[in-house]
């Protein structure tokens, strides 16, 4: 199934200044959830942020949230993102039915939600390359449970060429660019 932009959410998770740092490769996280948030915005993909306790754990990094036009981060304690008071209703009001996840920590809520989505119904693609965890290995075993859940591995440039659908645009020109 390909990713289309007219169907897609991208959900961006628990992306934190306190957590961050704490992440393998979390350099990369944020890097390439930037691009897929320029993506999402050009392109006209809604882009909900949600944060894991922020009280404790801090804000979204400023690098994403200053990214995102459609207000302010979901706060939450539950892991799931579709278990957060008020979540399931902001991405139901997107109408939406894909679901494109980044963020940390994959082995926590980025698993949870996805998992949690699936059940729901919902097509769930999990960005390989802007997901991480505290260990690696952790990151492994997520993304295969995510899997064998019907949730799908991707790249950033697997969603953004999938959103694009075609070469030869204005679109292109200016999201290609995001990727050299």
């Amino acid at each position: 199934m390909l990713i289309e932009r007219q169907r897609s959410c991208l959900l961006v998770i628990d992306v934190q200044e306190r957590l961050l740092p704490a992440m393998a490769e979390g350099g990369n996280v944020v890097a390439n959830a930037a691009v897929l948030i320029k993506a999402a915005n050009r392109l006209g993909v809604p882009v909900l942020l949600s944060e894991q306790y922020p009280k404790g754990l801090g804000p979204t990094v400023a690098a994403l949230s200053a990214l995102v036009p459609e207000g302010p981060a979901v706060a939450k304690t539950e892991f799931s993102c579709a278990a957060a008071p008020g979540y399931l209703d902001r991405l139901r009001a997107t109408g939406r039915d894909q679901l494109v996840l980044a963020g940390i920590e994959a082995h926590v809520c980025v698993l949870q939600t996805a998992l949690q989505f699936r059940s729901l119904g919902y097509a769930v693609f999990v960005v390989a390359d802007a997901v991480s965890s505290r260990k690696p290995e952790s990151v492994g075993l997520a993304l295969a449970r995510m899997r064998e859940a019907g949730a799908v591995p991707v790249t950033t440039e697997m969603v953004l060429f999938e959103w694009l659908g075609r070469a030869g645009t204005a679109e292109f020109k200016e999201l290609s660019a995001l990727i050299r």
